[in-house]
């Protein structure tokens, strides 16, 4: 940040000296610089979408964003509804048998859900087990908490 003739002096906390750039990141910076060079890449890399949704999809969210009563924030926990179709749907898939009111909670994202299960049980100086290859946060939110990963 800066201001008129000013430079910040806010410096980012030390345990952020482990933690390199986002594997995604850096990954998505080699595909644009290809794509630049010319190059026909087809990246398999976060999964983004590579087409619209069908038309009945964005009639349905342009209906629902008309909703008055549709623009409050979700409770945390999630709508029951919404709990109890991924409840079904584990049943369903997986035979696993799930209390939607105390066994699920809806999420933003896995990175969220990542976050706060290791926030929740992994104190500094402790080891976590951590698949290789794997999902990139599960080491740096580890290193960030000062963990040591055991690939």
């Amino acid at each position: 940040m800066q201001t008129e003739n000013q430079t910040s002096k806010i410096k980012p906390a030390d345990r952020l000296t482990s933690v390199s750039e986002y594997y995604f990141s850096k990954k998505l910076k080699e595909v644009a610089q290809m794509n630049a060079e010319g190059k026909d890449v087809i990246s398999l890399g976060i999964g983004s979408p590579d087409m619209p949704p069908s038309e009945a999809t964005i009639q349905t969210l342009c209906r629902e964003a008309q909703n008055p009563d549709g623009h409050g924030y979700m409770p945390y926990v999630g709508i029951p509804e919404l709990r109890r179709s991924f409840a079904a749907w584990y049943k369903k898939w997986y035979g696993v048998e799930l209390n939607p009111n105390t066994e699920i909670q809806p999420l933003i994202g896995s990175k969220e859900g990542i976050l706060h299960v290791t926030l929740a049980f992994v104190n500094p100086g402790e080891q976590v087990l951590v698949p290789n290859p794997g999902y990139p946060t599960y080491t740096s939110l580890s290193k960030i908490l000062g963990a040591e990963v055991i690939n």
